[in-house]
């Protein structure tokens, strides 16, 4: 089974350069401009921020009117119209301006703009559209994917707990196999060490929903294509998110010892703590950089994992030599595997240090009162 597994992984991991690297061929492509018989340079950086950025639809194959796209809803607001729904096909690939009554939509660079009434947009000196923008709640491919992981997370809890219900406590099968080993460890060895015997219990859920969530939709962010290729956990929106659920958990169960410690904290000299509240100030900054670090240490790691890994490919296309793929794409499998490692490891590491925090909050200092 083990033997397998391996040839099932190191097959996916195959396929998921190859479609990474037919998907970046189409990019470099570019449609030749109005009046101009000479394509347009193909441009790494615009490629990369083009495939690591949220968009209106999922891009299958193809460029320009022959391009398929999986097509997402698009729900706008404004004053005027007020909510305007409508699916992203209609926008032809950014080619064609929307009319929905008084107001005409124009995508340009995955951002929805209100056009001129001619459908034109303005623009400033650097070439950035000055045009007023709606309020944009669509369904883009993170927030599917964010859907999508929701759904997944559920049908695979759901299906265990079931499992357990109907069997008592019996050797796992299917996916209750699977899961348990990585319940148990997310118990044994990140909860009850770090939070104590006593309150871990209470915390466990959001631990284990934290890193689930983490770790399906950093696999889902290495698949290339649909369902896949959002860059989910690499969009530092959602790690703030994430990391302020810890940094309200934290506080919000926080004993009298924590905030003890922050506001009056012991073994400083007084003249630290009045009349300028110093270490008070020092200790509050504290309570915010440690869910700030989280935000910023999820949202690089897999952010620069999926830039290392488009960068390998783009040697191909800047060198324009098809000899290139012999040392790009055998290196950018070798980080798709890596990705797998860094995948776990980052949920392992937020999990552990939102445990760390919590366990810091609620623990007891008995041998204070024993001073």
């Amino acid at each position: 089974m083990i033997l397998t597994l391996k040839k099932y992984i190191t097959l996916s991991l195959f396929f998921a350069t190859f479609f990474t690297t037919v998907a970046m061929a189409q990019d470099s492509h570019a449609e030749p401009e109005h009046n101009n018989t000479e394509e347009k340079a193909f441009n790494p950086a615009e490629m990369i921020l083009h495939h690591i950025s949220d968009s209106h639809g999922f891009h299958l194959w193809g460029e320009g009117h022959n391009s398929v796209t999986v097509p997402l809803p698009v729900i706008l607001y404004t004053e005027n119209n007020g909510i305007d729904i409508f699916m992203s096909s209609e926008f032809h690939h950014g080619e064609s301006p929307v009319v929905k009554g008084e107001n005409t939509y124009v995508l340009n660079h995955n951002k929805i703009y209100i056009a001129n009434s001619d459908g034109s947009l303005n623009f400033d000196e650097e070439h950035h559209a000055t045009n007023e923008m709606p309020l944009d709640i669509s369904i883009t491919k993170n927030v599917f994917a964010l859907l999508f992981s929701a759904i997944l997370m559920f049908l695979i809890f759901s299906s265990t707990a079931r499992f357990y219900k109907k069997q008592g406590n019996v050797a796992p099968k299917g996916i209750a196999s699977f899961m348990e080993p990585l319940i148990i460890f997310v118990r044994d060895e990140i909860a009850r060490p770090n939070i104590g015997e006593k309150k871990y219990a209470k915390f466990l859920p959001y631990l284990l929903t934290v890193f689930f969530f983490i770790w399906i939709n950093n696999l889902l962010g290495l698949i290339p294509i649909f369902p896949g290729s959002a860059n989910l956990t690499g969009n530092i929106a959602l790690t703030m998110v994430l990391a302020a659920f810890t940094m309200i958990i934290t506080n919000v169960n926080g004993n009298k010892n924590y905030w003890k410690h922050i506001i009056n904290t012991p073994g400083v000299p007084w003249w630290l703590k009045f009349p300028i509240p110093l270490m008070p100030v020092v200790e509050l900054i504290g309570v915010i950089s440690k869910p700030f670090a989280l935000m910023i240490r999820l949202f690089a790691n897999i952010t620069a994992g999926h830039i290392i890994i488009l960068s390998l490919i783009s040697l191909i296309f800047i060198f324009e030599n098809a000899a290139w793929a012999g040392l790009s794409v055998p290196f950018a499998l070798f980080m798709n595997v890596l990705e797998l490692l860094v995948a776990a490891l980052q949920a392992y590491i937020f999990t552990l240090l939102s445990a760390l925090f919590i366990g810091m909050a609620v623990e007891e200092h008995d041998h204070d009162h024993a001073h």
